[in-house]
């Protein structure tokens, strides 16, 4: 994952326009099989499996079963086992999966097995090989599972954002422009970039200034529609977004 960081500029919070989110039409799906809110249900997983990935690895499990384990999970989780669990108190994605998986690995996990899995379609598709490379990158200072957890799931949101902004400018075909503005959503200018940008580039200093200002808005735009997809109103959008920034922090 990148080592994205929210922008930092002064922009408000409240500036985040919140929309229907998928976490909540799956909450309002309860057990139906609303085929809309399945498929924000495996959006969402499948935006997210490696924090929980890391999380199983960090509780001691071998990557072998940390992988059988996390496939498992989502196999069972999209077959809506336990969104009859979600109630008013586990407003936020991340905490509601999170528990379901604790969940699954005290009462559940045991009841797995290769055999029973074998021949079936895995319902996540990730390259495990990858999963464990990454994990493996992973700092070993004690944090707990919990914390690994939330600080993957943190990166997640903001490279998910960075990707579709990344989307934008090729769909634009400026996918130059994005490679060299990308520093800019993060940091103002410093030591002349802006200058230096516009002479390869071809354009004034003031005109990188208002593409680079364009892109840090369009940024937290998708940024806040991330987290939007996370959790049900907007108060606790703007909730989310902080704490993102005291995770990273941390």
């Amino acid at each position: 994952m990148g080592t994205a960081h929210p922008e930092s500029n002064g922009a408000k919070t409240h500036a985040c326009e919140f929309v229907t989110t998928h976490w909540s039409v799956v909450r309002r799906a309860g057990k139906g099989d609303s085929p809309e809110a399945t498929q924000a249900l495996e959006h969402l997983c499948r935006s997210y499996w490696y924090p929980l990935y890391a999380f199983i690895r960090r509780k001691g499990h071998s990557p072998a079963d940390a992988q059988d384990l996390t496939q498992d999970f989502f196999a069972r989780f999209l077959e809506k086992h336990y969104l009859a669990l979600a109630d008013q108190n586990r407003g936020k994605f991340r905490t509601f999966l999170l528990r379901s998986l604790e969940h699954f690995l005290i009462n559940e996990w045991n009841k797995a097995s290769a055999a029973k899995r074998g021949g079936t379609k895995p319902p996540i598709s990730w390259d495990q090989q990858d999963a464990e490379s990454r994990y493996l990158l992973e700092p070993m200072d004690g944090a707990s599972p919990d914390k690994l957890f939330e600080k993957r799931w943190a990166l997640g949101l903001l490279d998910l954002a960075l990707e579709r902004l990344r989307q934008d400018y090729v769909d634009s075909h400026k996918e130059g422009l994005f490679d060299a503005l990308k520093p800019c959503i993060w940091e103002q200018d410093s030591s002349g970039s802006y200058e230096r940008i516009g002479l390869k580039l071809g354009m004034s200093e003031g005109a990188v200034k208002v593409a680079a200002y364009r892109m840090r808005l369009r940024y937290r735009e998708l940024l806040c529609e991330e987290v939007a997809n996370t959790v049900d109103t907007q108060a606790d959008v703007d909730e989310e977004l902080r704490y993102l920034a005291a995770v990273l922090r941390s």
